[in-house]
C-alpha cells in the first residue's frame, strides 16, 4: 500500500520482564517480539518507523540491516506522546497504522481489514475485542445509536463505564492529516499523567469523523507481552498455530503440543515428526522423512526417505535420500551425506562428506573428512584433524574398511579398497587393496600380574 505508513511503538522498559534484554528483543519462536510485528507490517508493503527508548542501542543494532525509520522517545509519556515524536516521519497525506512492538501475533490479514476501512480523510478505524473480563483495558464507549464516542482507560472509568466488555486493543489506522491535527492537542490531565493516543477517538467523535471498529478474530492476536508468563503463553499459542498449519499441509505431528518451529519448514508428503522436535532456521524435508523424538534440526536439508532416530542433532548439513541417522548422532556444520548413508549412535561428524552407501556405525568422530562410496568405518575411529593450530583433511577412497579403534592422523589418505587393521594409528598413505596395520608393539601377557587396588 503506497499511501500507508506504519508506526511501531517499542519504547517500553519492560520492567516486569526482569531481564537485561529490552522487552521487544525477548524471543518468541527464536526471534525477537519486534521482528514478528515488523513481519506483519512488511506484508502490507508499508514504510515502517519504530519508536524506541529503553535499550535503544541494542534494539537498533539488532535490526541494523532492516529498512526502517527510527525515532527515539527519550521519556515515556504515554502512547499519544510516542506517536507524536514519530510525527515528523509521517507524511502529510495517506494513512498510518499504529502497532506495538510487544504484540507479536497480530496477523497481516487482520491489519489489512482494518486499513481498508479507512478510505478517505474523514474516517478512521480501530481494532476492538469483546472480553469476558476486560479488567486493565480501555473500554469502548458508544452512544445510543452504537456510534463510538470515546475510549476510557481502566483507571479513569466510572463503574458503569468499566462494566463495558468491548475493549480497545490500541491498534488504529488514522488518516495522516488527522494525526497531524490532533496529536499536538492531546492533554495529560488524567490519573496517570500521560498523553493517551485513545483521546483522538473523542476528538474524532466531536468533529464528526466516522469511527469504524473491527473485531479482532482471536484474542491472542492482540495480546501483549509484559512478563515471562505472558511470553510463554504466546509462545505456545504461536507454536500451536504453526503446528496446525503444518498438519493441514499433510505433516503428521505425533503430539502438536510438543513441537517447536523456530524458523521455516519446507516439507514433502508423508512426513512424520515425533515429540519434542525443535526446528530452527531454514529446514527442508523431502517426501517420507521420519523424525524421531528429541531431535534438533537447524538449517538442514533432508532428502526423501531419510530416517532420523531419537536424540540426534543436525546443524547446517545436508543428508541424502534414504539415509538413516542416530540415535544420539550429531552432524555439525558443513557435513554432507550422500544417498543411503548410515550414521549410527554416538557418531559425530564435522565438515565431513560421506558418499553413497558409506557406513559409520557407532562411537566415531569424523572431522574434515572426505569419505568415498561404501566405506565402512568401525567403532572408535577418529580422524585426528587438528594439530593444535590448523585443521587437516582425511581422504578415504571407495570401498575402504577402517578397523575398530583406529586413528587417522591428518593430512592422510586411505586409498580405494584399503583395509586398515583394528587399533592402527595411520600417519602415512594406506595403499589401495592392501592391509595396513600399525600398532605400537606386539601383544604380551605377564604372568603373576596383580590388579591395582584402591587405597583405603
Amino acid at each position: 500500500m503506497q499511501d500507508l505508513s506504519v508506526v511501531v511503538l517499542a519504547a517500553g522498559k519492560g520492567t516486569r520482564m526482569k531481564s537485561r534484554l529490552p522487552k521487544v528483543l525477548q524471543p518468541l519462536a527464536g526471534r525477537p517480539l519486534l521482528a514478528h510485528v515488523l513481519d506483519a507490517a512488511a506484508a502490507l508493503g508499508a514504510r515502517t518507523t519504530v519508536v524506541y527508548g529503553h535499550g535503544g542501542d541494542q534494539v537498533r543494532s539488532h535490526f541494523a540491516d532492516a529498512n526502517l525509520g527510527w525515532v527515539e522517545q527519550a521519556e515515556q509519556k504515554g502512547t499519544g506522546h510516542a506517536v507524536l515524536v514519530a510525527l515528523p516521519q509521517v507524511p502529510a497525506e495517506g494513512r498510518t497504522l499504529i502497532l506495538y512492538g510487544d504484540v507479536p501475533l497480530i496477523r497481516p490479514q487482520t491489519l489489512q481489514g482494518l486499513v481498508e476501512r479507512v478510505a478517505d480523510g474523514r474516517s478512521l478505524s480501530l481494532l476492538t475485542l469483546q472480553m469476558a473480563d476486560p479488567t486493565g483495558y480501555g473500554r469502548i464507549l458508544r452512544d445510543a445509536e452504537g456510534r463510538v464516542q470515546r475510549i476510557v482507560e481502566q483507571k479513569d472509568g466510572s463503574p458503569e463505564e468499566l462494566a463495558v466488555r468491548e475493549v480497545n486493543t490500541g491498534i488504529f489506522c488514522v488518516p495522516n492529516t488527522l494525526l497531524h491535527a490532533w496529536l499536538p492537542k492531546l492533554r495529560n490531565d488524567n490519573k496517570q499523567g500521560e498523553y493517551y493516543l485513545t483521546d483522538i477517538i473523542g476528538l474524532a467523535a466531536t468533529e464528526g469523523v466516522v469511527i469504524h471498529t473491527v473485531q479482532a478474530p482471536q484474542a491472542w492476536e492482540v495480546e501483549g507481552v509484559n512478563d515471562k508468563l505472558q511470553l510463554a503463553t504466546l509462545e505456545r499459542q504461536h507454536q500451536r498455530n504453526q503446528a496446525e498449519e503444518l498438519m493441514r499441509g499433510g505433516v503428521t505431528l505425533l503430539d502438536p503440543a510438543r513441537f517447536d518451529l523456530r524458523g521455516t519448514l519446507e516439507h514433502g508428503q508423508d512426513v512424520e515428526i515425533d515429540v519434542n522436535v525443535v526446528i530452527e532456521g531454514r529446514v527442508r524435508l523431502g517426501h517420507g522423512v521420519r523424525i524421531g523424538p528429541n531431535v534438533l534440526l537447524r538449517n538442514a536439508v533432508l532428502g526423501d526417505g531419510v530416517v532420523v532416530k531419537a536424540n540426534t542433532v543436525i546443524e547446517d548439513s545436508e543428508v541424502g535420500a534414504g539415509s538413516d541417522l542416530g540415535p544420539f548422532a550429531r552432524l555439525r556444520p558443513d557435513s554432507v551425506l550422500g544417498e543411503n548413508v548410515h550414521v549410527g549412535n554416538f557418531v559425530e561428524l564435522k565438515k565431513a562428506r560421506l558418499a553413497k552407501g558409506a557406513k559409520v556405525g557407532h562411537l566415531a568422530y569424523l572431522g574434515d573428512a572426505v569419505i568415498g562410496e561404501r566405506v565402512n568405518v568401525s567403532a572408535g575411529v577418529i580422524t585426528c584433524n587438528y594439530d593444535g593450530a590448523n585443521k587437516h583433511v582425511t581422504t578415504i577412497g571407495d570401498d575402504a574398511f577402517i578397523g575398530t579403534d583406529s586413528q587417522l592422523v591428518a593430512p592422510v589418505t586411505i586409498e580405494k579398497g584399503a583395509y586398515v587393521a583394528a587399533g592402527s594409528t595411520i600417519t602415512k598413505t594406506a595403499p589401495a587393496d592392501a592391509l595396513t596395520i600399525c600398532r605400537a608393539r606386539d601383544q604380551k601377557s605377564i604372568p603373576g600380574w596383580k590388579r591395582p587396588v584402591k587405597k583405603k
